[in-house]
């Protein structure tokens, strides 16, 4: 299939910008959105995966959210062929550092940051002008359970998901009235290559030698033999059950503050109000010693 490029106005298509999509969450939303109505502009981070959307008829670009450029370069070629409308933005797309703070160097964790936090703002921040212009739009970014609890090893990501929280609360309070919504999307755990992406990460900011040095040398063999089999868990949904609730955040004509996805993302909420910390805490420690 070719690479479309048909103005909005004419097919009368609402317009969605998506990113992270080169596989999971990112990918199935932008296949399901296209059968909706939508006109899609997916991005991916690499060449190739740009280009593998492309051959699947989208109107694809490169956009890595650690690269300022790229993020510039993509929203300009979306709105040039959109006619400078964007109906809703959905935010995409974030790693893992499984390792104890003490043990994360600050330059994994800057560039973390940069690639789940610093770069949804670059982003958003240049989208919500031409919302505000146009009087309406949608900006959906992809939050998490851990965007609300706390768990060992997962300090680095758990940390750019509160903050995300934290971000998408104050903007939803800025944006009042001006007809954007903002929403989160709190998934649990979803089938994607999340896990395979987190090891990857694993051995190159600690490794060998770090493993070798930390206090936690045990934990981390134990937690890497159940990585190397996907963490299986009967919780766990595919990437769909958070396009049906992204589909709601765009589509509903009164989307929610937060869409909660999967079992354990619901049962944490309630427990996160009625427990106390000390209760929550021994509650969450011990889950994770058991994920060991």
């Amino acid at each position: 299939m070719t690479d479309l490029h048909v103005p909005a106005t004419a097919t009368g298509a609402r317009s969605i910008l998506i990113t992270g999509c080169s596989s999971g969450i990112g990918a199935s939303a932008a296949r399901l959105l296209r059968g909706r109505n939508w006109r899609v502009f997916p991005t991916a981070r690499t060449d190739a995966d740009v280009a593998e959307l492309k051959a699947q008829g989208f109107e694809a670009f490169r956009l890595d959210y650690e690269n300022e450029a790229s993020i510039h370069d993509a929203l300009g070629e979306v709105l040039a062929r959109s006619g400078g409308r964007l109906d809703a933005l959905f935010n995409n797309g974030a790693y893992a550092v499984p390792c104890a703070l003490e043990d994360l160097p600050t330059d994994a964790m800057r560039q973390l940051f940069q690639a789940n936090f610093f770069g949804w703002h670059t982003l958003t921040r240049q989208v919500v002008p031409v919302m505000r212009a146009q009087g309406s739009g949608r900006i959906v970014q992809c939050s998490s359970i851990l965007g609300f609890i706390a768990m060992k090893y997962r300090g680095a990501y758990t940390a750019s998901k509160f903050a995300l929280e934290a971000y998408s609360d104050t903007l939803r309070h800025e944006l009042a009235g001006t007809g954007i919504h903002v929403v989160l999307i709190e998934p649990g755990p979803i089938d994607t290559r999340f896990t395979a992406n987190a090891m990857a990460n694993f051995h190159r900011w600690i490794g060998a030698e770090g493993l070798a040095a930390s206090a936690h040398r045990a934990a981390y063999e134990r937690r890497l033999k159940r990585m190397e089999n996907g963490e299986p868990g009967r919780f766990k949904l595919p990437p769909e059950a958070v396009v049906d609730q992204l589909i709601q955040a765009i589509e509903s004509p009164r989307p929610k503050a937060r869409y909660r996805t999967t079992v354990p993302t619901k049962v944490m909420t309630v427990l996160k109000r009625l427990l106390s910390t000390r209760a929550l805490d021994r509650m969450l420690i011990n889950a994770a010693d058991k994920e060991e």
